[in-house]
Protein backbone atom coordinates (compact mmCIF):
# COMPACT_ATOMS: atom_id res chain seq x y z
CA UNK A 1 0.00 0.00 0.00
CA UNK A 2 1.88 3.50 -1.08
CA UNK A 3 1.04 6.57 1.40
CA UNK A 4 -1.04 9.61 0.40
CA UNK A 5 0.28 13.03 0.57
CA UNK A 6 -2.96 15.09 1.73
CA UNK A 7 -0.36 17.69 3.79
CA UNK A 8 2.39 18.76 5.43
CA UNK A 9 -0.13 17.87 8.67
CA UNK A 10 -0.56 14.38 7.57
CA UNK A 11 1.94 13.53 4.98
CA UNK A 12 1.64 9.30 5.28
CA UNK A 13 -1.75 8.57 4.63
CA UNK A 14 -2.55 4.77 4.01
CA UNK A 15 -6.09 4.39 3.54
CA UNK A 16 -7.08 0.74 3.30
CA UNK A 17 -10.78 0.54 3.37
CA UNK A 18 -13.87 2.58 2.76
CA UNK A 19 -14.62 3.25 6.43
CA UNK A 20 -10.73 4.96 6.23
CA UNK A 21 -12.12 7.10 3.17
CA UNK A 22 -15.15 7.37 5.01
CA UNK A 23 -13.40 9.25 8.47
CA UNK A 24 -11.33 10.85 6.19
CA UNK A 25 -14.67 12.63 4.67
CA UNK A 26 -16.23 13.24 8.03
CA UNK A 27 -13.00 14.58 9.55
CA UNK A 28 -12.30 17.45 6.48
CA UNK A 29 -9.34 15.82 5.48
CA UNK A 30 -9.95 15.68 1.76
CA UNK A 31 -9.24 19.21 0.02
CA UNK A 32 -8.14 19.21 -3.41
CA UNK A 33 -4.40 20.37 -3.72
CA UNK A 34 -1.47 20.18 -5.66
CA UNK A 35 -0.48 16.62 -4.77
CA UNK A 36 -4.43 15.53 -4.60
CA UNK A 37 -7.49 15.75 -6.57
CA UNK A 38 -11.01 13.68 -6.32
CA UNK A 39 -13.33 12.73 -9.24
CA UNK A 40 -15.65 10.11 -10.58
CA UNK A 41 -14.20 7.12 -12.97
CA UNK A 42 -14.41 8.53 -17.00
CA UNK A 43 -16.69 7.35 -19.15
CA UNK A 44 -16.17 9.19 -22.77
CA UNK A 45 -13.18 9.99 -24.72
CA UNK A 46 -13.49 13.57 -23.63
CA UNK A 47 -13.24 12.51 -20.00
CA UNK A 48 -9.97 10.65 -20.90
CA UNK A 49 -8.69 13.60 -21.84
CA UNK A 50 -9.79 15.39 -19.22
CA UNK A 51 -8.05 12.36 -17.23
CA UNK A 52 -5.18 12.51 -19.36
CA UNK A 53 -4.52 16.63 -18.79
CA UNK A 54 -4.79 15.45 -14.89
CA UNK A 55 -2.26 12.96 -15.09
CA UNK A 56 0.41 14.93 -16.77
CA UNK A 57 -0.13 18.16 -14.67
CA UNK A 58 0.14 15.50 -11.27
CA UNK A 59 3.56 13.93 -13.14
CA UNK A 60 5.76 17.51 -12.30
CA UNK A 61 6.02 16.79 -8.75
CA UNK A 62 4.01 14.07 -7.91
CA UNK A 63 0.65 12.93 -6.50
CA UNK A 64 -2.86 11.00 -5.79
CA UNK A 65 -5.57 11.28 -7.97
CA UNK A 66 -9.01 9.12 -5.79
CA UNK A 67 -11.91 7.66 -8.16
CA UNK A 68 -14.82 7.72 -6.58
CA UNK A 69 -15.04 10.55 -3.75
CA UNK A 70 -16.53 13.59 -4.79
CA UNK A 71 -17.30 16.65 -4.24
CA UNK A 72 -20.44 17.92 -3.45
CA UNK A 73 -20.87 21.56 -4.92
CA UNK A 74 -23.76 22.90 -2.84
CA UNK A 75 -22.13 22.21 0.34
CA UNK A 76 -18.85 22.45 -0.84
CA UNK A 77 -17.91 19.00 1.04
CA UNK A 78 -16.80 15.77 -0.33
CA UNK A 79 -18.88 12.50 -0.28
CA UNK A 80 -17.95 8.88 -1.17
CA UNK A 81 -19.38 7.98 -4.68
CA UNK A 82 -18.10 4.29 -5.60
CA UNK A 83 -17.62 3.68 -8.77
CA UNK A 84 -17.98 -0.04 -10.65
CA UNK A 85 -13.84 -1.63 -10.44
CA UNK A 86 -14.38 -4.32 -13.45
CA UNK A 87 -11.64 -2.96 -15.70
CA UNK A 88 -11.46 0.37 -14.07
CA UNK A 89 -7.51 0.10 -13.24
CA UNK A 90 -7.20 -1.08 -17.30
CA UNK A 91 -8.60 1.70 -18.16
CA UNK A 92 -6.78 4.39 -16.18
CA UNK A 93 -3.86 2.09 -17.14
CA UNK A 94 -4.42 2.66 -20.91
CA UNK A 95 -4.71 6.12 -20.86
CA UNK A 96 -1.47 7.33 -19.03
CA UNK A 97 0.51 5.00 -21.62
CA UNK A 98 -1.34 6.09 -24.29
CA UNK A 99 -2.29 9.81 -24.69
CA UNK A 100 0.31 11.67 -22.36
CA UNK A 101 3.69 12.54 -24.41
CA UNK A 102 5.80 10.73 -23.61
CA UNK A 103 3.91 8.28 -22.05
CA UNK A 104 3.33 7.94 -17.69
CA UNK A 105 3.54 4.31 -15.37
CA UNK A 106 1.13 5.25 -12.47
CA UNK A 107 0.40 2.80 -10.01
CA UNK A 108 -3.13 1.76 -8.87
CA UNK A 109 -4.82 0.65 -5.50
CA UNK A 110 -8.01 -1.00 -5.47
CA UNK A 111 -10.26 -0.53 -2.22
CA UNK A 112 -13.41 -2.60 -2.52
CA UNK A 113 -16.74 -0.97 -1.13
CA UNK A 114 -18.24 -2.32 2.29
CA UNK A 115 -21.50 -3.56 -0.58
CA UNK A 116 -19.28 -6.14 -2.01
CA UNK A 117 -20.99 -5.44 -4.96
CA UNK A 118 -18.32 -4.94 -7.47
CA UNK A 119 -17.85 -1.46 -6.98
CA UNK A 120 -15.50 0.64 -4.86
CA UNK A 121 -12.46 2.95 -5.01
CA UNK A 122 -9.66 3.44 -6.92
CA UNK A 123 -6.13 5.67 -5.67
CA UNK A 124 -4.09 6.37 -8.69
CA UNK A 125 -0.51 7.11 -7.66
CA UNK A 126 1.00 9.45 -10.20
CA UNK A 127 4.89 9.20 -8.89
CA UNK A 128 7.29 12.57 -9.89
CA UNK A 129 8.65 11.97 -14.23
CA UNK A 130 11.91 11.92 -14.52
CA UNK A 131 10.96 13.31 -17.75
CA UNK A 132 8.06 15.71 -16.80
CA UNK A 133 6.51 17.88 -18.28
CA UNK A 134 4.10 15.92 -20.56
CA UNK A 135 1.92 16.73 -23.30
CA UNK A 136 -1.43 16.28 -23.96
CA UNK A 137 -2.53 17.52 -27.25
CA UNK A 138 0.67 19.40 -27.87
CA UNK A 139 0.56 21.70 -24.86
CA UNK A 140 2.26 21.10 -21.51
CA UNK A 141 0.43 21.03 -18.30
CA UNK A 142 1.61 21.79 -14.60
CA UNK A 143 -0.88 21.72 -11.48
CA UNK A 144 -1.31 24.37 -9.17
CA UNK A 145 -2.64 25.14 -5.61
CA UNK A 146 -5.83 23.55 -6.57
CA UNK A 147 -6.09 22.74 -10.37
CA UNK A 148 -3.76 21.72 -13.40
CA UNK A 149 -3.04 24.67 -15.55
CA UNK A 150 -1.56 24.71 -19.05
CA UNK A 151 2.27 25.78 -18.92
CA UNK A 152 4.46 28.42 -20.16
CA UNK A 153 7.32 28.61 -22.15
CA UNK A 154 9.55 29.60 -19.39
CA UNK A 155 8.85 27.16 -17.22
CA UNK A 156 9.11 24.26 -19.49
CA UNK A 157 12.14 25.47 -20.29
CA UNK A 158 13.15 25.61 -16.77
CA UNK A 159 11.71 21.80 -16.22
CA UNK A 160 14.00 20.85 -19.09
CA UNK A 161 16.97 22.42 -17.66
CA UNK A 162 16.40 20.63 -13.89
CA UNK A 163 16.15 17.30 -15.83
CA UNK A 164 19.41 18.44 -17.62
CA UNK A 165 21.61 19.36 -14.37
CA UNK A 166 19.91 15.85 -12.45
CA UNK A 167 21.20 13.65 -15.68
CA UNK A 168 24.85 15.65 -15.12
CA UNK A 169 25.16 14.91 -11.84
CA UNK A 170 24.54 11.14 -12.22
CA UNK A 171 26.67 10.99 -14.84
CA UNK A 172 29.51 12.78 -12.71
CA UNK A 173 28.67 9.87 -10.23
CA UNK A 174 29.16 7.42 -12.68
CA UNK A 175 32.47 9.18 -14.26
CA UNK A 176 33.88 9.10 -10.21
CA UNK A 177 33.52 5.30 -10.37
CA UNK A 178 35.03 4.92 -13.92
CA UNK A 179 38.02 7.14 -12.30
CA UNK A 180 38.13 4.90 -9.45
CA UNK A 181 37.98 1.68 -10.95
CA UNK A 182 40.52 -0.85 -9.27
CA UNK A 183 41.26 -2.48 -11.88
CA UNK A 184 41.93 0.17 -14.63
CA UNK A 185 45.61 -0.76 -15.03
CA UNK A 186 44.93 -4.42 -15.25
CA UNK A 187 44.29 -6.80 -18.25
CA UNK A 188 42.49 -5.48 -21.57
CA UNK A 189 38.90 -6.71 -20.70
CA UNK A 190 36.08 -3.58 -21.36
CA UNK A 191 34.51 -2.69 -17.83
CA UNK A 192 30.59 -2.60 -17.01
CA UNK A 193 29.91 0.13 -14.30
CA UNK A 194 26.17 1.12 -13.17
CA UNK A 195 25.35 3.73 -10.20
CA UNK A 196 21.89 4.64 -8.74
CA UNK A 197 21.22 7.25 -6.67
CA UNK A 198 17.49 8.10 -4.88
CA UNK A 199 16.77 11.33 -6.03
CA UNK A 200 14.52 12.62 -2.67
CA UNK A 201 15.83 10.08 0.09
CA UNK A 202 17.22 10.40 3.59
CA UNK A 203 20.77 10.37 4.39
CA UNK A 204 20.65 7.32 6.44
CA UNK A 205 17.70 5.45 4.16
CA UNK A 206 19.30 2.58 3.66
CA UNK A 207 20.73 2.46 7.46
CA UNK A 208 17.86 -0.26 8.03
CA UNK A 209 20.13 -2.68 5.79
CA UNK A 210 23.84 -1.42 5.92
CA UNK A 211 23.59 -0.65 9.91
CA UNK A 212 22.16 -3.97 10.82
CA UNK A 213 24.48 -7.01 12.07
CA UNK A 214 23.19 -9.21 9.63
CA UNK A 215 23.56 -7.06 6.74
CA UNK A 216 25.76 -9.77 4.48
CA UNK A 217 22.63 -12.14 4.63
CA UNK A 218 20.80 -9.14 4.07
CA UNK A 219 21.87 -8.03 0.98
CA UNK A 220 22.62 -11.37 -0.22
CA UNK A 221 19.30 -12.34 -0.47
CA UNK A 222 17.89 -9.52 -1.89
CA UNK A 223 20.09 -10.07 -4.70
CA UNK A 224 18.94 -13.46 -4.95
CA UNK A 225 15.17 -12.60 -4.94
CA UNK A 226 16.67 -10.19 -7.84
CA UNK A 227 18.12 -12.72 -9.78
CA UNK A 228 15.02 -15.12 -9.36
CA UNK A 229 12.36 -12.39 -10.19
CA UNK A 230 9.87 -14.61 -12.75
CA UNK A 231 9.42 -11.20 -14.79
CA UNK A 232 13.07 -10.59 -15.09
CA UNK A 233 13.86 -14.30 -15.76
CA UNK A 234 11.52 -14.01 -18.41
CA UNK A 235 12.41 -11.09 -20.00
CA UNK A 236 15.86 -12.54 -20.39
CA UNK A 237 16.97 -15.48 -22.56
CA UNK A 238 19.97 -16.57 -20.56
CA UNK A 239 21.80 -15.47 -17.61
CA UNK A 240 25.62 -14.54 -17.80
CA UNK A 241 29.32 -15.08 -16.06
CA UNK A 242 29.89 -13.94 -13.55
CA UNK A 243 26.32 -12.48 -12.10
CA UNK A 244 25.33 -10.26 -9.04
CA UNK A 245 25.29 -13.44 -6.81
CA UNK A 246 29.61 -13.92 -7.29
CA UNK A 247 29.80 -11.28 -5.21
CA UNK A 248 29.84 -12.88 -2.12
CA UNK A 249 32.71 -11.32 0.33
CA UNK A 250 31.40 -8.84 2.86
CA UNK A 251 33.66 -5.70 3.39
CA UNK A 252 32.54 -2.44 5.33
CA UNK A 253 33.26 0.79 3.32
CA UNK A 254 33.20 4.12 3.92
CA UNK A 255 29.25 5.31 4.58
CA UNK A 256 28.51 1.57 3.26
CA UNK A 257 29.26 -1.88 2.62
CA UNK A 258 30.24 -3.64 -0.27
CA UNK A 259 30.13 -7.50 -1.59
CA UNK A 260 32.18 -8.60 -3.46
CA UNK A 261 33.47 -11.61 -5.96
CA UNK A 262 37.24 -13.25 -4.83
CA UNK A 263 39.61 -11.19 -6.88
CA UNK A 264 38.71 -8.23 -4.79
CA UNK A 265 39.84 -7.43 -1.31
CA UNK A 266 39.60 -5.55 1.50
CA UNK A 267 40.26 -1.72 0.47
CA UNK A 268 38.91 -2.58 -2.86
CA UNK A 269 42.56 -3.93 -3.53
CA UNK A 270 42.72 -6.58 -6.71
CA UNK A 271 43.55 -9.47 -5.24
CA UNK A 272 44.55 -12.09 -8.00
CA UNK A 273 45.02 -15.67 -7.00
CA UNK A 274 46.60 -17.39 -10.39
CA UNK A 275 43.60 -18.11 -11.72
CA UNK A 276 42.13 -17.92 -15.29
CA UNK A 277 39.32 -15.61 -13.92
CA UNK A 278 40.97 -13.90 -11.66
CA UNK A 279 40.42 -10.51 -14.21
CA UNK A 280 36.78 -10.90 -13.73
CA UNK A 281 35.45 -9.29 -10.93
CA UNK A 282 32.14 -8.21 -9.43
CA UNK A 283 31.56 -5.43 -6.98
CA UNK A 284 28.36 -4.42 -5.85
CA UNK A 285 28.57 -1.29 -2.95
CA UNK A 286 25.58 0.35 -1.03
CA UNK A 287 25.77 3.23 0.72
CA UNK A 288 23.62 4.10 3.63
CA UNK A 289 22.07 7.29 1.86
CA UNK A 290 20.99 4.56 -0.70
CA UNK A 291 23.34 4.89 -3.44
CA UNK A 292 24.23 1.50 -5.06
CA UNK A 293 27.48 1.08 -7.16
CA UNK A 294 27.97 -1.85 -9.58
CA UNK A 295 31.20 -2.54 -11.23
CA UNK A 296 31.68 -5.78 -13.76
CA UNK A 297 34.75 -6.81 -15.46
CA UNK A 298 33.88 -8.89 -17.78
CA UNK A 299 32.10 -6.92 -20.43
CA UNK A 300 34.93 -8.55 -23.24
CA UNK A 301 37.05 -11.32 -23.07
CA UNK A 302 39.86 -12.20 -25.46
CA UNK A 303 38.67 -14.66 -27.85
CA UNK A 304 40.21 -16.19 -30.81
CA UNK A 305 38.67 -16.09 -34.78
CA UNK A 306 40.32 -18.94 -37.02
CA UNK A 307 38.15 -18.28 -40.18
CA UNK A 308 39.39 -14.69 -39.63
CA UNK A 309 42.15 -14.41 -38.36
CA UNK A 310 44.40 -17.35 -37.92
CA UNK A 311 46.10 -17.44 -34.36
CA UNK A 312 45.60 -13.71 -33.10
CA UNK A 313 43.28 -13.13 -30.14
CA UNK A 314 40.40 -10.23 -30.04
CA UNK A 315 39.01 -8.61 -27.28
CA UNK A 316 35.05 -9.16 -28.00
CA UNK A 317 31.94 -7.24 -26.15
CA UNK A 318 29.56 -9.23 -24.19
CA UNK A 319 26.45 -7.16 -25.04
CA UNK A 320 24.31 -9.76 -23.34
CA UNK A 321 26.26 -8.76 -20.09
CA UNK A 322 24.99 -5.44 -20.31
CA UNK A 323 21.61 -6.32 -20.50
CA UNK A 324 21.59 -8.76 -18.39
CA UNK A 325 23.30 -6.62 -15.68
CA UNK A 326 21.07 -3.57 -16.01
CA UNK A 327 17.60 -5.91 -15.49
CA UNK A 328 19.21 -7.44 -12.53
CA UNK A 329 20.05 -3.78 -11.32
CA UNK A 330 16.76 -2.47 -11.89
CA UNK A 331 15.26 -5.58 -9.78
CA UNK A 332 17.53 -4.77 -7.03
CA UNK A 333 16.79 -1.12 -6.70
CA UNK A 334 12.97 -1.65 -6.80
CA UNK A 335 13.48 -4.50 -3.70
CA UNK A 336 15.88 -1.97 -1.99
CA UNK A 337 13.32 0.56 -2.28
CA UNK A 338 10.42 -1.64 -0.89
CA UNK A 339 12.52 -2.97 1.78
CA UNK A 340 13.40 0.69 2.97
CA UNK A 341 9.88 1.89 2.27
CA UNK A 342 11.50 4.51 0.07
CA UNK A 343 8.65 5.44 -2.76
CA UNK A 344 10.51 8.38 -4.44
CA UNK A 345 12.65 8.54 -7.67
CA UNK A 346 15.83 7.29 -8.82
CA UNK A 347 18.53 8.56 -10.43
CA UNK A 348 20.56 5.68 -13.04
CA UNK A 349 23.79 5.97 -14.97
CA UNK A 350 24.78 3.05 -17.01
CA UNK A 351 28.75 3.26 -18.39
CA UNK A 352 31.29 1.56 -19.80
CA UNK A 353 34.98 1.82 -20.75
CA UNK A 354 37.83 0.15 -23.32
CA UNK A 355 35.77 -0.22 -26.31
CA UNK A 356 36.93 0.91 -28.94
CA UNK A 357 37.47 -1.16 -32.39
CA UNK A 358 35.70 -4.05 -30.06
CA UNK A 359 32.77 -5.57 -32.33
CA UNK A 360 29.71 -7.56 -30.03
CA UNK A 361 30.44 -11.63 -29.64
CA UNK A 362 27.50 -13.30 -31.86
CA UNK A 363 27.13 -16.44 -30.73
CA UNK A 364 26.76 -19.10 -32.02
CA UNK A 365 28.77 -17.95 -34.84
CA UNK A 366 32.63 -18.33 -35.54
CA UNK A 367 32.48 -14.69 -36.86
CA UNK A 368 32.07 -11.41 -34.84
CA UNK A 369 29.80 -8.42 -36.00
CA UNK A 370 31.80 -6.07 -38.34
CA UNK A 371 30.43 -3.24 -36.39
CA UNK A 372 32.91 -2.27 -34.38
CA UNK A 373 32.60 0.26 -31.43
CA UNK A 374 34.20 3.79 -32.27
CA UNK A 375 34.33 5.37 -28.68
CA UNK A 376 36.47 4.26 -25.71
CA UNK A 377 33.84 4.58 -23.32
CA UNK A 378 29.66 4.98 -23.12
CA UNK A 379 27.97 6.71 -21.08
CA UNK A 380 24.21 7.34 -20.48
CA UNK A 381 21.53 8.03 -17.79
CA UNK A 382 18.16 8.59 -16.96
CA UNK A 383 15.31 9.10 -13.84
CA UNK A 384 13.16 6.24 -13.33
CA UNK A 385 10.24 6.12 -11.30
CA UNK A 386 9.06 3.64 -8.66
CA UNK A 387 5.98 2.93 -10.83
CA UNK A 388 8.68 2.25 -13.38
CA UNK A 389 10.60 -0.08 -11.93
CA UNK A 390 7.83 -2.29 -10.88
CA UNK A 391 6.18 -2.31 -14.09
CA UNK A 392 8.79 -0.61 -16.89
CA UNK A 393 11.99 -2.28 -16.21
CA UNK A 394 12.18 -2.57 -20.01
CA UNK A 395 11.49 1.04 -21.16
CA UNK A 396 14.14 2.11 -18.33
CA UNK A 397 16.71 -0.37 -19.81
CA UNK A 398 16.33 0.70 -23.22
CA UNK A 399 16.43 4.34 -22.08
CA UNK A 400 19.94 3.40 -20.48
CA UNK A 401 21.27 0.99 -22.97
CA UNK A 402 19.47 1.74 -26.18
CA UNK A 403 22.10 4.12 -27.96
CA UNK A 404 24.91 1.11 -27.02
CA UNK A 405 23.22 -1.68 -28.61
CA UNK A 406 21.95 0.36 -31.72
CA UNK A 407 25.79 1.00 -32.10
CA UNK A 408 26.51 -2.70 -31.41
CA UNK A 409 23.75 -3.55 -34.36
CA UNK A 410 22.47 -5.53 -31.61
CA UNK A 411 19.21 -3.74 -30.01
CA UNK A 412 16.37 -6.61 -32.06
CA UNK A 413 18.55 -9.41 -30.27
CA UNK A 414 17.24 -7.99 -26.72
CA UNK A 415 13.99 -7.13 -27.94
CA UNK A 416 11.87 -8.60 -25.50
CA UNK A 417 14.60 -7.45 -21.90
CA UNK A 418 14.13 -3.61 -23.80
CA UNK A 419 9.90 -4.02 -23.80
CA UNK A 420 7.19 -4.20 -20.91
CA UNK A 421 3.98 -6.45 -21.39
CA UNK A 422 0.85 -4.49 -21.58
Amino acid sequence: MTSIYLSSDNPRWMPKTEADLQAAVDGGLFEESHHLDLKKAPNSKGDNKELARDLASFAVDGGTLIIGVQENKESRTFELAPQPLNGLPEKIEQVARTIPDPPLTILTEEISAAADDGTGYLIVHIPASPVAPHMVDNRYFGRGDKTKYQMGDAEVVALHTRRRNTEADTLALLGKEMEEDPLRDVGAQSHLFLVAQPTAGRRDMCLPITGARDWNQRLRTLIQRALEAPRTRAALSGGFSPDLSSAHQGYRRARGVALSSSGLGAGRVYTPEGRSSDESVVELQLFEDGGLRLLMTRLSEGTSRPYESPGEVEQVIFDVAAVVFTRHMLELIRLISEDVGYQGNWAVAVGANRLRGRRRWSQPSIFASNHRYSADTYEESTGATLAELRDAQGTVTRRLLGPFLRSLDSEEAFAKALTDEE
